[in-house]
């Protein structure tokens, strides 16, 4: 599920030509700061919507009481667990490190089913934000069947979890979040309490914000954020870097690594969204290719997993209570690795919803074999184009709940347990402070902003947020009297295969953050 937020607000004019004739269209803010006030600029948002083919390119001015206080390189990221992702090489056997992948793929937008769909503020260009996780590795039990066990952000199985229901908290904002916790007949299973090591490490307001931001289910919080992990578990450290490196189209890059276990996470963020009904359709823009997990060394040493992205649509918006529901599907293909060897490749297909009703977030896939030296695997998008001979392995479930799958040629045997996305909740990333960042990084770009919102003085925080806006245009336009093209600082300007470069600055910062102090830990 790939859904960035749908960039609509007063920074889009950054991301078109500074010489368009068409002023931005405004909505204005009416003065209500009431759910019911929301409502009726989200409604005027709709009508001046409707027809636009993509609304990524559209110049549309929202107040700041409509935003989220968290910045959109900081909200949208792909590492909600960033152990699965570390533990996508830790086997020995290719099929397992698909399976691996695929646990990665189903964890990697937990926010949206632990936390909620909210509209951060637009990234300008050359912003970058960067963070750290050090986790504790997952075990693997001694049944090869069942899924790896993870320490972290975990909640016990519970009745719900069981049969594959997930109850989330769809209305909750961070705007009003003391409220929200009051709400208990639409809260979350039992959730994990934050550390207060964690709390050390991110003071700033923007850091706590945006832990409730990117999973709100802490605010209920009975169990530890730590799960039976043995007495001083080992740590190992995963960074992450993005960049803002266009405004016409709006894009940013990205770049992980967690060196311990020889893995890097690459790729560029770009979507397409219209409205479609009473719907926002979010889509993959012609420079996202998707997301690229490579192995550099240890099992699957060479091996490079490109990880599709579906289409998603933000419902619930004239209700005011947004939530997410998938299409289409997922491939994720594995190439390189071992010369002579059948590739693996897997389909997850997200099933129509119904037109009536609640919707069922439910899949299907498949992992199949493929050859790369055919062209003939590229056909398949669903479970059906797929011929039987190549199926190696079956899954089905909720992409917000249980997750089974079981081997193909093991008819007889009962489905396992892949992963159960009840149990888990996004782990809180680390962050530098507000002190030691640079004036392009999010936080520290967006502070005076986000104060504003928080102290929820929402037309002073439209006034900065005019204020940021309206200097990114002036430097626009210096650039173009010069005749000079902006250059990102992180990332090599060609992004045409999809598959982003750090330049040198990148690495360095990168290194930085894998080698820097952590004075606490999730």
């Amino acid at each position: 599920m790939s859904t960035p937020p749908i960039d609509v607000d007063e920074a889009e004019v950054d991301h078109l030509d500074p010489d368009a004739p068409a002023a931005p269209i405004s909505v204005p803010d009416n003065g209500e700061t009431s759910e019911g006030g929301k409502l009726k600029m989200i409604v005027q948002l709709l009508k001046r919507s409707l027809g636009v083919k993509d609304l990524a390119a559209m110049r549309l001015s929202l107040p700041a009481s409509l935003l989220e206080p968290i910045p959109n390189l900081e909200y949208w990221m792909y590492l909600d667990r960033a152990d699965l992702f570390a533990a996508i090489n830790d086997s020995e056997d290719p099929f397992e490190r698909m399976l691996a992948v695929i646990r990665f793929t189903f964890t990697k937008d937990l926010k949206f089913i632990r936390g909620k769909v909210c509209k951060p503020y637009n990234s300008v260009l050359g912003e970058h934000f960067r963070s750290h996780w050090d986790i504790i590795p997952v075990d693997y039990p001694s049944d090869p069947l069942q899924p790896p066990i993870q320490y972290l952000y975990i909640t016990p199985e519970t009745a719900s979890t069981s049969s594959g229901s997930s109850k989330t908290n769809e209305t909750g904002s961070v705007l009003s979040f003391k409220s929200a916790k009051s709400k208990s007949s639409n809260s979350l299973p039992s959730s994990p309490k934050r550390p207060a090591s964690i709390a050390a490490v991110e003071k700033n307001l923007a850091a706590g914000v945006s832990n409730l931001s990117l999973s709100g289910s802490q605010a209920s919080g009975s169990a530890s954020g730590e799960g039976d992990a043995p007495a001083n578990a080992p740590r190992i450290r995963v960074a992450y870097i993005t960049e803002q490196v266009s405004h016409h189209p709006p894009i940013s890059t990205f770049h992980a690594a967690c060196p311990d276990r020889g893995v890097t996470l690459t790729g560029v963020d770009q979507i397409s969204a219209r409205v479609s009904g009473t719907a926002v359709r979010v889509a993959p823009g012609s420079f996202n290719k998707g997301i690229f997990a490579k192995i550099e060394s240890g099992n699957g040493a060479g091996e490079q997993y490109q990880i599709t992205h579906p289409v998603a649509n933000v419902n619930g918006i004239l209700r005011g209570s947004f939530y997410v529901t998938v299409c289409e599907s997922t491939v994720i293909t594995c190439t390189g690795g071992k010369s002579g060897e059948k590739k693996l490749r897997a389909i997850i297909e997200y099933k129509d919803e119904p037109w009536l009703g609640k919707a069922q977030f439910a899949i299907e896939g498949v992992i199949h074999t493929y050859s790369e030296t055919s062209t003939e695997h590229e056909e398949w998008t669903k479970v059906k184009h797929v011929p039987r001979t190549c199926v190696v392995a079956q899954f089905d479930g909720s992409w917000r709940g249980r997750i089974r799958w079981k081997r193909a040629d093991s008819p007889d045997v009962e489905y396992a347990t892949l992963l159960d996305l009840a149990q888990l909740h996004v782990i809180p990333k680390n962050v530098r402070s507000i002190e030691k960042q640079l004036p392009t990084e999010s936080r520290k770009l967006w502070e005076g902003v986000t104060t504003k919102l928080l102290n929820k003085e929402f037309g002073d925080a439209t006034k900065v947020k005019q204020a940021i806006e309206q200097r990114q245009r002036d430097l626009a336009a210096e650039r173009k009297r010069r005749g000079e093209e902006f250059i990102p600082a992180y990332f090599e300007k060609d992004i045409d295969s999809g598959i982003p470069v750090l330049t040198e600055a990148g690495r360095k910062a990168l290194e930085e953050e894998l080698n820097s102090e952590a004075p606490g830990c999730p």
